[in-house]
């Protein structure tokens, strides 16, 4: 398999690097820059993951995880992941017709910000764990209920929402997925930020009535459809996180060469320089399972998409907070600071090992599905 990326892949990289290191724009008192918002449109990275004849560019998990890569690097923290990888899978595999066609247009133009609404405050990481209830009416269904940890929920103008039509409160079947205007009556946002800073609500939706259209795919089925753009977003987390692990680790080798001890650089030092290996030693096992994570996206055996996505899962959290620790060992007193940008990094890169599940999470459901499948691995 060749895994070298082609010329329109490489300009793509480079435009992005460049973008996402830019300090322009103006920041929002919600911590991301709507100017670099619109960039992002005009270059063609709200349209990416689309198909030609919704508007988009027909790219694919591959070209996402690039950019993905190149903000992590940046420390981007614009509403990618929850409007263009989520709510665009969601889009993209949900809905039909004029109603994807227009959607992804209005994403893809930056006028539209969307996110998914599915998390509740009991379930942890379990996607099958819906409360929120949908009761069918001669009209469509009414919503009520609480989703909780919404990344961008407090700006996003369309929610994707997860309700329980039918079954107990964990069983797969019974799990419907609609769409939901949030500035509909009854549709109420509490906004908070995450730990890492990155723009977070709690959602309750209170009798809120929506049409018997806003219902994303079949009622009581959209649970697979939930897993398989997780596994998707999942994916792109994984790209993000490389990007933020190379920022660490290239940040390291840079301290070691300019502080000195004792009258040379502390890189001169073999003790440190072992440490400095051991981290690019778990970058470079990170990189390989990002990787392995944005070839499985595709994989239309559900249980194998998702083992191969867990146990990258597991690697990027255990990798990530390892290469995160020695950095911040190896600066001293100056990785502890809040103004050095090395704790940033460390703080988004410890959000990304929670989000979705964190490493024990993921190395359970390895260890249920009975280890990788052998030809996959």
């Amino acid at each position: 398999m060749d895994f070298d990326l082609s010329d329109e892949q490489r300009l793509l990289r480079d435009n992005v690097e460049r973008l996402a290191a830019a300090p322009d724009g103006v920041t929002s008192d919600r911590g991301w820059k709507r100017e670099r918002w619109k960039k992002f449109a005009e270059l063609g990275l709200l349209a990416l993951p689309f198909a030609e004849e919704d508007g988009g560019l027909g790219w694919g998990a591959v070209e996402t995880m690039i950019v993905m890569e190149a903000f992590g690097k940046g420390l981007v923290r614009e509403p990618y992941l929850a409007t263009v990888v989520i709510g665009g899978g969601l889009l993209r595999h949900g809905c039909d017709g004029e109603v994807r066609k227009k959607l992804a247009g209005r994403i893809a133009s930056g006028e539209l910000l969307a996110t998914l609404a599915h998390t509740e405050r009991e379930a942890r990481h379990e996607l099958a764990d819906v409360t929120l209830s949908a009761r069918k009416t001669s009209g469509g269904f009414v919503l009520d209920g609480v989703k909780s940890v919404v990344p961008h929920g407090d700006q996003a103008e369309l929610l994707f929402v997860s309700a329980r039509s039918a079954g107990g409160r964990h069983e797969r079947d019974g799990v419907s997925l609609f769409r939901v205007d949030a500035d509909s009556k009854g549709v109420m946002r509490r906004a908070y930020e995450f730990a890492d800073g990155t723009p977070g609500a709690q959602i309750r939706l209170d009798n809120v009535v929506v049409p018997a259209d806003a219902l994303v795919g079949e009622a009581g089925k959209g649970l697979a459809l939930i897993e398989r753009v997780t596994d998707e977003a999942i994916a792109a987390l994984c790209a993000e996180a490389v990007g933020v692990m190379s920022a660490m680790g290239e940040m390291t080798v840079a301290y070691l060469k300019t502080r000195k001890q004792f009258g040379r650089p502390i890189g001169a030092f073999q003790a440190l320089q072992h440490r400095a290996a051991d981290m690019f030693i778990a970058l470079e096992q990170a990189r390989s399972m990002a990787v392995y994570a944005t070839m499985m996206v595709g994989e239309s055996d559900a249980a194998q998409r998702s083992a191969a996505i867990s146990a990258a899962k597991v690697t990027i959290g255990q990798n990530g907070r390892f290469i995160g620790e020695q950095a911040v060992q190896l600066h001293g007193g100056i990785g502890m600071t809040m103004e050095y940008r090395l704790g940033a990094y460390f703080k988004r890169m410890t959000a990304i090992n929670l989000m979705f599940g964190d490493s024990d999470h993921h190395l359970r459901k390895v260890a249920d599905a009975g280890g990788l499948d052998r030809k996959l691995a």
